[in-house]
C-alpha cells in the first residue's frame, strides 16, 4: 500500500509537563513558542488545567504560532465510581474548547478527524510503583473493572454525542490500563462505535509488550498513535528499582526516538502497509527542571524519523 501522509506533532509531557500542580512547569505559552520553534505545527492541549480554558486566548496564542491542537487529554482515576461527575465536567470543558479552535488538517488514509480526547487512568500508589511490573502489579477485580468500564463509556459518550470528539482510550504506565491482558480486555468490554485506541509505541514496551505486533493487532482500533524511545540502559536499571514511572522518567528512561530500543524502522514498515495516515505525536516525558535539552531532543526526534520516511 502506498504510504499515507503523516504529520508529527508533540506534547507538553516532553517539556514535563504531567501534574499541573508540579511547581516547576514551564509557562504553557513557552511551550506553544519552542514547539513552534521546533518545527511542529501541531501539540497536543496537556493535562487538563494547565492551558487555560478560555477559548479567545488559545485560539489566538495558536494562530499566531501557526499552531493547532490535535488532542485534548483526560489523565486521571478512571475506577473510582465517585470521579464519574469531575471526569465528565472534564470532558465537557476540554472537548468545547478544543472543537472551538481551528482544526487539524484531516489526511488522506485518517480514520477519525481530529481533535480527539485522550482518555488514560491515573492516580494509583499500588500500580504507579508497579509500573513495567506486569507480574506484580495488582489487578482490578471484576466490579472495579465494570466501574472503570463504565466512566470510560460515559467519558466517550459525552465527548462524542455532546461535541462529535472521537476519544481514544491510552494504556499508561502506572494505570490500571497498561499491560496485554488488560488491553485486550478493554477492546472487548468497550465497541469501537464508542472509542477507539491510542496506542503509545513507549507504553507499550515499558509494560512488556512488543509494539510492532500491538500496532499489527489492535490496527482495527486503531485512531491516533503516540511516538516515544526507551533507554535501555536506564530501563534496566529503573526497574531494579521501587520507583514511581515518572521518577523514572525524571532519570532518563524516555530518551530521544531512535536512540534506544524501539523498532522504528519497522513500525514505518508497518504503517506504510496497513496505511496509517494522520497525526503521530512525540512524547519524551522527563522532569520539568531538565528541560534544557528539549529542542535537541525534539530536533533528534524529528531529525531520525524524517530520515525513516516520516
Amino acid at each position: 500500500m502506498t504510504p499515507q501522509p503523516i504529520t508529527i506533532t508533540c506534547a507538553p509531557c516532553c517539556w514535563g509537563v504531567d501534574d499541573v500542580n508540579n511547581p516547576h512547569l514551564p509557562h504553557w505559552e513557552k511551550v506553544l513558542d519552542e514547539a513552534a520553534a521546533a518545527g511542529f505545527g501541531g501539540l497536543e492541549l496537556g493535562p487538563y488545567g494547565y492551558m487555560p480554558l478560555d477559548i479567545d486566548v488559545v485560539s489566538a496564542a495558536l494562530d499566531k504560532r501557526g499552531l493547532s491542537i490535535v488532542a485534548g487529554t483526560i489523565f486521571d482515576d478512571l475506577v473510582d465510581p465517585a470521579n464519574r461527575e469531575a471526569l465528565l465536567r472534564q470532558t465537557r470543558e476540554i472537548c468545547a474548547l478544543i472543537t472551538a479552535l481551528s482544526r487539524p488538517t484531516t489526511h488522506e488514509g485518517q480514520r477519525i478527524p481530529a481533535p480527539y480526547l485522550t482518555v488514560m487512568d491515573w492516580g494509583h500508589d499500588e500500580r504507579d510503583y508497579a509500573a513495567g511490573h506486569s507480574d506484580r502489579a495488582p489487578r482490578l477485580d471484576d466490579a472495579a473493572w465494570a466501574g472503570m468500564m463504565d466512566n470510560i463509556r460515559a467519558i466517550a459518550t459525552v465527548a462524542r454525542d455532546e461535541s462529535g470528539v472521537r476519544a481514544v482510550i491510552h494504556p499508561h504506565a502506572g494505570g490500571y490500563i497498561e499491560f496485554a491482558d488488560e488491553l485486550e480486555r478493554l477492546v472487548q468490554d468497550i465497541d469501537a462505535d464508542t472509542a477507539g485506541l491510542c496506542l503509545d509505541t513507549g507504553h507499550m514496551a515499558y509494560a512488556g509488550m512488543d509494539p510492532v505486533a500491538g500496532l499489527r493487532q489492535y490496527w482495527d482500533r486503531l485512531d491516533y498513535i503516540h511516538f516515544k524511545d526507551i533507554d535501555p540502559t536506564v530501563f534496566t536499571r529503573v526497574m531494579g528499582e521501587r520507583i514511581r514511572f515518572f521518577d523514572a522518567c525524571a532519570q532518563g528512561v524516555m530518551c530521544p526516538i531512535g536512540r534506544g530500543n524501539i523498532d522504528y524502522v519497522a513500525i514505518r514498515a508497518l504503517l506504510s502497509d496497513l496505511g496509517y495516515g494522520g497525526y503521530i505525536t512525540i512524547e519524551q516525558e522527563r522532569d520539568p527542571r531538565n528541560s534544557g535539552s528539549v529542542l535537541d531532543d525534539l530536533a533528534a526526534s524529528r531529525g531520525f524519523l524524517a530520515s525513516i520516511g516520516f
